[in-house]
C-alpha cells in the first residue's frame, strides 16, 4: 500500500550549509510533497525529532544524515537515536563524504536504511530526491508512535 497521501517530513541533519541547500532546493525541485527540516548538528537533531514525535498525529519522517559535524558528529546521534524508544525506528539515510570504512561499518550496525557518498551524486542530488520519492510510495510506515 502506498504511503505517499502523508506528508512526509525529511530531517536533514547537516552543518554545512552550501550542502544543506543544495539538498533543500533539489526536494523543492522535485516537486515532491515532502517538509524538510534542518537541524545544523545531532545535538539539535535529537531536539526537533523529539518535539516532532511528541506533537505530530502521525510521525512520518525520514532523516538524512550526516557524518561528520560538531558537538555530537553522526554515528553518536546513531547511538542517541536507536536508544530512544521513540524513536529507534527511524528511518535514516547516511549522506556523507566520508569513504572510510568503519564509518560505513559502525553506520550499519546502527541499522541505518543506506550509506550514500556525496560524491557519488550529482551537483542537483536528484538522484536523492528520486530514490526516496521512491521508498516513500513503496515502503509502509506505522501510523502513530512506535513504543
Amino acid at each position: 500500500m502506498s504511503n505517499s497521501y502523508t506528508r512526509t517530513t525529511v530531517f536533514l541533519v547537516e552543518n554545512d550549509d552550501v550542502e544543506a541547500e543544495r539538498v533543500t532546493r533539489a526536494f523543492v525541485k522535485s516537486g515532491a510533497p515532502y517538509t524538510i527540516e534542518r537541524a545544523w548538528d545531532g545535538l539539535e537533531a535529537l531536539e526537533k525529532l523529539r518535539d516532532f514525535v511528541r506533537n505530530a498525529a502521525i510521525p512520518r519522517f525520514i532523516i538524512l544524515l550526516d557524518l561528520k559535524m560538531p558537538r555530537m558528529n553522526g554515528i553518536e546521534f546513531l547511538d542517541e537515536l536507536r536508544s530512544d524508544p521513540s524513536l529507534k525506528y527511524a528511518v535514516v539515510f547516511v549522506l556523507t563524504t566520508s569513504r572510510d570504512e568503519n564509518d560505513l561499518k559502525e553506520s550499519y550496525a546502527r541499522n541505518i536504511a543506506g550509506y550514500i557518498l556525496k560524491t557519488h551524486i550529482s551537483a542537483n542530488f536528484q538522484e536523492v530526491t528520486q530514490m526516496l520519492n521512491n521508498y516513500c510510495d513503496l515502503v509502509d510506515f506505522p501510523q502513530g508512535n512506535i513504543e
